[in-house]
């Protein structure tokens, strides 16, 4: 902390690193070598997107860059700025670079995906005429929020979560400054946990705790107290954007993986962060279908019992019987031959010509349509042996057979796929 830093500063800005050395986490772009690291040490900047959950670091990599190359920096937010911040950051950093000291201007722009299109457009000629360098940050995956040509222009360096040993050298180099109380083992634990990779979260909190012990006197945060201050742990999650779209991915892999404990797992981490568990259960429906089909089509019916209970009871009572579900779904045997031939059946119409219907499976109810044959010559299944007439056919005339159903030698479909055979024996001994 710099001697000058006044003791009512924030937290996060105190400790806030000065230097490249003092940066706690991303060595995998700034370790020596790496492609941040080479980039500083260049003495030329580059335009790029810096993409990771907050509280990572992002600000501050962008406030060293500058620092490094000497730059004028200009902030802007894509929440709160819009066209007139970026003509105001163009007049300045014209105001610079044509001036006495001929200074170089980074402008950073944080949330950049919130700007929308026009916005992300007004910065292309300044960025490929050199006026200055544009450094983006997003928590947003850039492939899909920022606009191509901008993303063509510009690096993009994708950012980590915090690991716990860089949470503990935050928390060490506040008590370092005298910031915070000493802290029991199991409520620096607890800490950590709570912050869950985000080191303004961490600093936040910690600044929250130092003030609330100063007013109770206490020597040392306990777990016991910090429990209570804290309230219940919640984790950071973002429903709507690119964290819980993996998260979901993940539990639907791990049910289609037949990984109980893992199912379970991605199932509690999304309720733990907010998900509705309304969505939880529309999308377990869709997995008996898609994933496990009629290898066990009890599946589908337990999905739709698990979605009604949980209307019933709601949270938390209602939860057990999605939990019931997804792990039911993960040790069902799979099977995706269904949703294979459905879509294989759209592929192939969509594509065909419309074929008419034979005749002999047309629906006759007039007297006219069974004098011009409608119906005429079809075998009624139940009358046949067995219950199968052997060696009709029912595709349009000239149809191959397309084969769009191939049953998995896995649960029901073992048997499914015995009986088409015997039914296919059938067929061809009549014909």
């Amino acid at each position: 902390m710099p001697p000058s830093a006044a003791p009512h500063t924030p937290l996060a800005e105190r400790l806030r690193p000065r230097t490249l050395g003092e940066v706690i986490g991303q060595q995998h772009l700034l370790g020596e070598g790496m492609a941040l690291r080479l980039a500083f040490e260049s003495g030329q900047p580059h335009s790029c997107i810096l993409w990771g959950p907050p509280g990572v670091g992002k600000t501050t990599i962008a406030r060293l860059m500058a620092d490094a190359f000497d730059a004028q920096f200009i902030t802007i937010s894509a929440v709160l700025g819009g066209v007139k911040d970026i003509r105001e950051a163009v007049e300045q950093a014209l105001a610079v670079r044509d001036g006495l000291q001929q200074q170089r201007t980074i402008v950073f722009v944080d949330e950049v995906h919130r700007f929308n299109k026009s916005q992300q457009d007004a910065f292309l000629p300044h960025v490929e005429s050199g006026l200055f360098t544009f450094i983006g940050a997003t928590t947003e995956n850039p492939s899909f929020e920022v606009n191509s040509a901008l993303l063509s222009r510009a690096a993009v360096y994708v950012l980590q979560p915090l690991g716990e040993d860089d949470l503990r050298q935050i928390v060490a180099r506040a008590q370092g400054i005298d910031a915070v109380p000493a802290i029991e083992s199991a409520a620096a634990d607890r800490l950590i946990a709570y912050a869950d990779g985000d080191a303004r979260r961490l600093l936040n909190t910690l600044e929250t705790l130092a003030v609330a012990a100063g007013r109770e006197q206490l020597p040392e945060v306990t777990d016991a107290w910090l429990l209570k201050v804290l309230g219940e742990r919640m984790r950071r999650y973002d429903k709507g954007g690119e964290q819980f779209y993996d998260t979901i991915s993940a539990l639907h892999k791990s049910v289609r993986g037949s990984d109980p404990d893992a199912a379970l797992y991605w199932f509690v981490r999304m309720l733990d962060g907010g998900a509705d568990p309304r969505y939880m259960a529309r999308r377990f429906i869709r997995m008996a279908s898609e994933d496990i089909g009629l290898a066990d089509p009890r599946a589908l019916r337990l999905a739709l019992d698990a979605a009604e209970v949980y209307e019933r009871l709601g949270t938390p009572e209602g939860e057990l019987a999605l939990a019931q579900c997804v792990v039911y779904l993960a040790v069902a045997p799979k099977s995706n031959a269904v949703y294979k031939a459905f879509n294989a059946a759209k592929a192939f119409v969509k594509k065909d010509s419309t074929r008419p219907v034979p005749m002999h499976l047309r629906n006759a109810p007039t007297k006219l349509m069974k004098e011009l044959d409608y119906g005429k010559g079809y075998r009624y299944a139940h009358d046949e042996a067995g219950g199968f007439a052997a060696g009709e056919t029912y595709l349009p005339e000239g149809m191959a057979e397309p084969g769009f159903y191939q049953p998995v030698e896995r649960g029901l479909e073992i048997r499914i796929a015995d009986k088409l055979r015997e039914l296919r024996k059938l067929n061809n001994q009549k014909n």
